[in-house]
C-alpha cells in the first residue's frame, strides 16, 4: 500500500491560470475523501479504474471513467476512490478554467462533468492514449501541459476577474464587494456577471470561500486550538458565525473536523493528503 504523488508548477502562459500539475498513483488508505469548498478549480484525467463523486448530500454518486472538471465549488464534494487509482490533473486558480471551457463556468457550478463533456470523446481518448504510453510521470505532466496550452482561448473579461480575484485572495476575503467594483471601474452587477461566467460564483461567494480557507489553514491539529481567536483572525463576527459557516461548508463542526484530521494524521503520518482534503470514512 502507498501513494506516489508528483507535482510541478506550470510554465507560461499556464502559470497565470494553474497552480500546479500533478500525477497520482497508488492505493489510497481510504475509500472516500471529502473535499471542502476551496477557492480553486480542478481538472483530472483518469488513467485507472473509474472513481465516484458525490456533490452534496442530496445527490447520488456519479461515476467518472475518463476524468472530470470541477469549477470553484460552493459545497463539499465526496470522492470515492477505487482500490488502486492513477491519474494526472491540475489544481486550477479560480478563473483558470475559463479559457479551457466551451461553456460558461456558471453552468458547471457544483455540477462536476466528465472530461468528454468538455472536450469531446475523440480528443479525450487521444490524450489518454498518449498519457498511457508516456515514459513516466514527468513526461505525462509535460504532455498534459502541452494539451492545456494548445486549448487556451481568448476570454473576454479575464483580466478583470483575475485582478479582482487576486485582491480578494490577498485580503483572505476581508474586502467590501462594492469597493472591488468601484476600484475596477465597473458596477457590482457587471462584476458579479463576469465572475459567474468565468469562475461560476459571485465575488461575494469567492470571498466567503477564501475566508473559510484561511481559517482551515490556520488550524494546527497537532496542538490546542483557541476557536474564538482563530475565528476573529479569519474575519468572522464571532465564534458562532464561524461555526455556522464551517458546518455549511463541510457538514461538520470545527471540533469534529479536527478530530478526524488528528485521527488520520496518527494513522497515516506524512501522507500526501494530510492538509486540505479529509477522509470521509
Amino acid at each position: 500500500m502507498g501513494m506516489e504523488y508528483v507535482s510541478r508548477a506550470p510554465r507560461p502562459p499556464l502559470d497565470g491560470l494553474i497552480d500546479d500539475l500533478y500525477y497520482l498513483e497508488g492505493t489510497p488508505p481510504y475509500a472516500r475523501l471529502m473535499l471542502p469548498p476551496m477557492p480553486a478549480a480542478l481538472l483530472i484525467v483518469n488513467l485507472g479504474a473509474p472513481f465516484g463523486i458525490r456533490a452534496g448530500t442530496d445527490i447520488e454518486t456519479a461515476e467518472y471513467a475518463d476524468g472530470c472538471v470541477i469549477t470553484t465549488p460552493t459545497r463539499a464534494f465526496e470522492f470515492g476512490y477505487p482500490t488502486r487509482t492513477r491519474s494526472v490533473g491540475v489544481h486550477v486558480k479560480p478563473w483558470g478554467l475559463a479559457p479551457l471551457l466551451p461553456m460558461p463556468a456558471a453552468e458547471l457550478c457544483d455540477r462536476p462533468v466528465t472530461l468528454e463533456q468538455v472536450w469531446g470523446r475523440p480528443a479525450v481518448a487521444e490524450l489518454r492514449e498518449r498519457l498511457f504510453t508516456a515514459a513516466g510521470p514527468h513526461e505525462m505532466l509535460t504532455l498534459l501541459e502541452e494539451e492545456l496550452t494548445r486549448r487556451l482561448c481568448e476570454t473576454a473579461g479575464l483580466g478583470l476577474v483575475r485582478h479582482t480575484s487576486r485582491v480578494i485572495a490577498a485580503t483572505s476575503g476581508a474586502v467590501t464587494i462594492g469597493d472591488l467594483g468601484a476600484a475596477a471601474g465597473v458596477s457590482s452587477t457587471h462584476l458579479a456577471q463576469r465572475f459567474k461566467e468565468l469562475i461560476g460564483v459571485t465575488p461575494k461567494r469567492l470571498a466567503r470561500t477564501h475566508r473559510f480557507a484561511a481559517a482551515v489553514f490556520a488550524i494546527n491539529p497537532a496542538g490546542p486550538i483557541d476557536w474564538g481567536e482563530l475565528a476573529g483572525a479569519a474575519g468572522y463576527f464571532d465564534q458562532a458565525h464561524f461555526g455556522h459557516e464551517f458546518r455549511a461548508f463541510t457538514g461538520l463542526t470545527p471540533t469534529r473536523y479536527v478530530e478526524v484530521r488528528r485521527r488520520f494524521l496518527r494513522e497515516h503520518p506524512g501522507h500526501v493528503f494530510d492538509g486540505w482534503p479529509l477522509p470521509a470514512d
